[in-house]
């Protein structure tokens, strides 16, 4: 009977918002004893995990009466949930981790207590330490655009999506980019950052993150960064990891398989959302993004986290990577399958030009690969007899690749 009501959970949320997670989440906690859900600040966590178990009890860690009581008295405070309940932003108490792993271990029962945190360095650090083995995680990330617009044949104009974003609140209650970002950033600073770190210059901290943003689809340069910010190189190093671990940059890291070449091994940058990225860099306007430098970066930045999210909402493992040589040959994405290795190659431009499949025909050469994708914004799609195929970048996002 348990199965009829997870379905009956999973179509009643799916009336309300479709957010392609949400089957993942409601199967993990079918099966492990406590679920934690992670993500950027505003990604919908909360919003997903009420509405999926709307029985259970919420309570906030960021309310500072509910944890004040959490840390003076674990045991008490848990003791009152003992039949489950929602624990938002967790890792502001790290000391019911201990008390937790307790509690789960005198009920069998699954799906017991749903926990949701933004840092995820925090959260996995007392999840590893406590509830090995008790928790299963998924990330979280701002929406996808199948969540947003995957009813729809046609994509969406990809210039104003880029500078918009996918950030909920934007869309609901539709609180516009250029007021939204500002007051995100300066919220994420004030509290985040400081959360992870005792940061003293907040100012200099604000300017690492645009200087970041200009760089976005770099490769990681640490010394470079570090001159143009005015700190040492260990300090960009930490607030890297700080950007990482609270989910607003990823790092593509290089594919591990030389054929017999020597590659560039340092990551590449590219932020969660791109409407972050315009508003670090002054842009405002689908018109103004036409005209940018970063046109092409910010493109291939929507590309990259939309096929994150792909794999985070299914709960699956990131198997994304990139390949780069000394002599300059490269493939933006390597998906690799295990048993096979699919390029993508990632193209702003409308119109298909003999030079998009310069890279892939060479890499494909190189390593043995029978397939590869040109991705990009116009609407041609076709096939080559090299087994490159031409593909719009939304019906891309669709498939499973």
């Amino acid at each position: 009977m348990e199965s009829d009501s997870i379905f009956y959970r999973f179509c009643l949320y799916s009336l309300m918002i479709n957010r392609l997670a949400a089957p993942k989440i409601i199967q993990l906690a079918s099966h492990f004893k406590s679920v934690a859900v992670t993500g950027p600040r505003q990604s919908g966590k909360t919003t997903l995990v009420r509405d999926l178990f709307p029985g259970k009890t919420y309570l906030s860690l960021e309310n500072p009466d509910t944890r004040r009581f959490a840390l003076e008295d674990p045991r008490g405070f848990l003791g009152k949930y003992e039949q489950g309940a929602i624990f938002d932003e967790v890792q502001r108490a790290p000391e019911l981790f201990s008390f937790l792993q307790e509690m789960l271990d005198e009920s069998p029962k699954t799906g017991r207590f749903i926990l949701t945190g933004s840092n995820n360095f925090l959260l996995q650090q007392n999840i590893s330490q406590t509830l090995a083995g008790r928790v299963a995680t998924l990330n979280l990330l701002p929406f996808s655009t199948e969540d947003l617009f995957g009813s729809q044949r046609e994509a969406p104009d990809e210039n104003e999506l880029i500078v918009k974003g996918l950030y909920p609140p934007i869309y609901d209650p539709g609180i516009p980019p250029q007021d939204w970002f500002p007051n995100y950033l300066r919220t994420y600073i004030d509290r985040d950052v400081r959360q992870i770190k005792n940061i003293t210059d907040l100012i200099v901290f604000e300017r690492f993150m645009r200087l970041l943003a200009g760089r976005t689809g770099q490769e990681l340069n640490l010394t470079s960064l570090a001159v143009d910010t005015g700190v040492d190189t260990k300090t960009v190093q930490s607030w890297i990891g700080i950007l990482e671990s609270s989910f607003i940059i990823h790092l593509l890291r290089p594919h591990f398989k030389n054929f017999n070449k020597t590659l560039i091994k340092r990551p590449k940058i590219y932020f969660y959302d791109t409407g972050l990225v315009c508003s670090l860099l002054g842009i405002n306007t689908a018109e103004q993004l036409s005209l940018h430098p970063l046109r092409g970066n910010l493109f291939e930045c929507l590309v990259v986290t939309e096929l994150l999210k792909k794999r985070t909402n299914a709960g699956k493992q990131v198997n994304l990577y990139y390949w780069r040589d000394r002599t300059g040959n490269e493939v933006d994405i390597v998906i690799d399958n295990g048993l096979s290795l699919v390029p993508l190659e990632i193209k702003a431009g409308k119109t298909v030009n003999s030079q998009f499949f310069k890279s892939l025909s060479y890499w494909n050469k190189l390593s043995g690969a029978q397939k590869g994708y040109i991705v990009y914004a116009g609407s041609q799609e076709e096939d080559r007899s090299s087994g490159i195929s031409v593909i719009n970048w939304f019906e891309m996002v669709k498939r499973d690749i």
